[in-house]
């Protein structure tokens, strides 16, 4: 083997290595960015059951306060 041919071979180990290295930090990254997506849909689901809950509890309040209005006109005008 000559010396250009070591140097061949060495190079293409040496761009190997780095070609790998590059494809692991690639997968690295689209693992974080679909974990990200994850996280996002988990938070978007979250908001929208506590909108959910706050519709609910608001429509018990209207009720609630209907409900005692209703109890002071009935009580003014048995007076």
């Amino acid at each position: 083997m000559t010396e250009q041919e070591k140097i061949n071979a060495e190079v293409q180990t040496k761009l190997a290595l780095q070609d790998a290295k590059f494809n692991m930090f690639m997968q690295e990254m689209r693992d974080r960015d679909n974990q990200r997506a994850e996280d996002i849909r988990e938070i978007r689901s979250s908001i929208s059951d506590m909108g959910k809950h706050v519709r609910n509890l608001s429509l018990t309040a209207m009720a609630a306060i209907g409900a005692m209005v209703v109890t002071v006109i009935i009580s003014l005008l048995r007076n």
